[in-house]
């Protein structure tokens, strides 16, 4: 209530705070109290002004009152960098104002229209419309868990107006929904503010309270508010500390919240959040994905590098007969090896391979691109003037000869990198069919299904070397062979968590200091996550310089 929507800008400046005592010789040997220089200067992200996505917005609402609010129909599309959470694309606008506002709306007519969840959302039993002391019980305990902090007084009483509505009605649920709507469009409510109090000696680095850490964890581990758990040590003081975080976020990763929002950040890393098709193939092909992740990551905590190598999927008959696999004689999934099927681990699955689609079929460099882009990190330019891609190649009939064009001129250099391991791939249609032919173009006078798909590729390597595969299961072993996954999957997990798809020096000196932490070889997702979270980086944040 305190802050306006028209106001908000991406950044802000944090508050002044008693610096800590550290001792320090003086010159002349004795000890005096200085402040020390905290540990995080050289590795705190900047932290803009997070507003909550669709996602988040939702899964809030729900955990708070019982029921998902439907936001995506309402408030501003969240653009994908490939993350919903980029603050870098969020602009305050009247759209979400007017969203905002028709949402609270929605969402508290409905409990108010619904008294046992109403009832459980109150907390207390109100002994007529002009029962104030529940009304401030309701207002402290629900503004907390909406704010993600305590209310102050003068907030309270602000809030406590809300009871003149609920005489005038002659309902007490009257002053309920005056109290709700007015939470659910708090900028505090639609925007994940970060103050944190100012280091000593150290301009624009500050400390994030308790609370603002209890918010971090829980967006990034639940993409949604923090429980009353979680508040209670927020509390209580104990998220101060790194053991103390990451003690909090390893009893976090025990949530099912934890296993939807690492299997969504892997589907928006690598670009199959969306399907292109619908109906019971691609509800079947969300089963594999999901199952993959909850064996690998959660029931057998495995390494993260078994998502790309697991020689098994979770397939009924109906999925099986589609790839090809052995029938498990059911049309509930269960694990069916792979067998000599050239399948292995994530990038075998339908989901993974309906990325990568241009002009009604598999594009090879649009598929390589998103390899080298998501899998590597590897930045790529934007085609040079001229350049349409929107044009399908047409000089040819096979599609090898029609893109051999791309690999000529200026525009070699990037299609040598691209074009060979989309190549790899092309045996695999958008619904991850394998296939021996091209797909007919009914518009071309050619007849493509007489071009037969030899299905090689490579994958070039930054030292220059060459690693030929064909088929997503061999494309998984080169990719952990080539040794540039671990630093990658550590860059996208620090894009996720600050917010931001662009690192900067600073963003990336913690990326090479996680790289050179983990190493090489294989690790533990959850090892991953415990690393950040407990960093000194996680527990402060850095001010923008304008």
């Amino acid at each position: 209530m305190a802050l306006t929507l028209a106001t908000v800008s991406g950044c802000y400046s944090g508050l002044d705070r008693m610096p800590d005592a550290a001792a320090q010789d003086d010159d002349d040997g004795a000890s005096q109290q200085l402040p020390p220089r905290a540990p995080a200067a050289n590795l705190a992200a900047i932290s803009g002004l997070r507003r909550l996505s669709a996602r988040e917005y939702d899964a809030t609402v729900r955990d708070l009152l019982g029921e998902p609010g439907g936001a995506a129909l309402l408030l501003p599309e969240d653009i994908r960098t490939p993350y919903d959470n980029d603050y870098t694309t969020q602009v305050a606008s009247q759209a979400l104002i007017e969203g905002a506002d028709v949402l609270a709306a929605d969402i508290t007519g409905r409990l108010i229209d619904d008294p046992a969840r109403l009832a459980e959302v109150v907390g207390c039993t109100p002994t007529g419309p002009g029962d104030a002391e529940c009304l401030r019980e309701f207002i402290e305990r629900f503004g907390r868990k909406a704010l993600r902090r305590p209310l102050t007084e003068p907030e309270t009483d602000e809030y406590m107006l809300a009871m003149d509505h609920a005489i005038e009605s002659g309902e007490f649920s009257t002053a309920v929904d005056t109290v709700l709507r007015s939470m659910l469009q708090d900028v505090e409510f639609l925007y994940r503010v970060e103050l944190g109090t100012e280091v000593e000696d150290e301009p624009g680095l500050f400390e994030l309270n308790d609370w603002e850490i209890a918010t971090r964890l829980s967006y990034l581990l639940w993409g949604s508010t923090p429980d009353d758990w979680l508040l209670a040590k927020a509390a209580a003081g104990q998220l101060h500390t790194r053991d103390e975080i990451r003690a909090t976020a390893e009893a976090m990763l025990d949530d099912e919240r934890t296993l939807a929002l690492v299997e969504r950040f892997h589907a928006m890393w690598m670009g199959y959040e969306t399907l292109p098709f619908g109906g019971a193939l691609a509800d079947a092909m969300r089963t594999e994905t999901r199952a993959l992740f909850q064996r690998v990551l959660f029931d057998e905590d495995r390494p993260w590098q078994d998502l790309f190598r697991m020689e098994q999927t979770y397939v009924g008959d109906t999925l099986a007969e589609h790839y090809g696999l052995p029938l498990p004689g059911s049309a509930e999934p269960t694990w069916v090896d792979y067998g000599e099927s050239g399948r292995q681990g994530l990038l075998s699955q339908g989901s993974f391979l309906s990325v990568g689609g241009k002009f009604n079929d598999t594009s090879p460099i649009v598929r390589g691109l998103m390899i080298r882009t998501r899998l590597f990190c590897e930045p790529y330019p934007t085609p040079p003037p001229g350049v349409s891609v929107d044009e399908e190649p047409t000089e040819g009939v096979c599609k090898v000869d029609r893109y051999a064009a791309h690999r000529s001129g200026s525009c070699a250099g990037c299609h040598d990198l691209l074009d060979p391991v989309g190549f790899g791939l092309e045996a695999y249609d958008l619904q991850g069919r394998f296939r021996s032919h091209e797909l007919d173009d009914p518009e071309t006078p050619d007849d493509e299904s007489q071009c037969e798909i030899e299905g090689q590729g490579s994958l070039m390597l930054a030292n220059g070397d060459s690693l030929g595969f064909s088929g997503p299961g061999e494309l998984s072993d080169r990719l952990l062979d080539a040794g540039q996954l671990n630093r990658c999957a550590i860059t996208q997990l620090v894009r996720f968590s600050v917010g931001r798809f662009e690192l900067d020096p600073t963003d990336r000196d913690l990326v090479n200091g996680m790289t050179e932490a983990l190493g090489g070889g294989d690790f533990h997702f959850d090892t991953l996550v415990l690393d950040l979270v407990s960093s000194e980086a996680f527990r402060y944040r850095r001010e923008e310089v304008q």
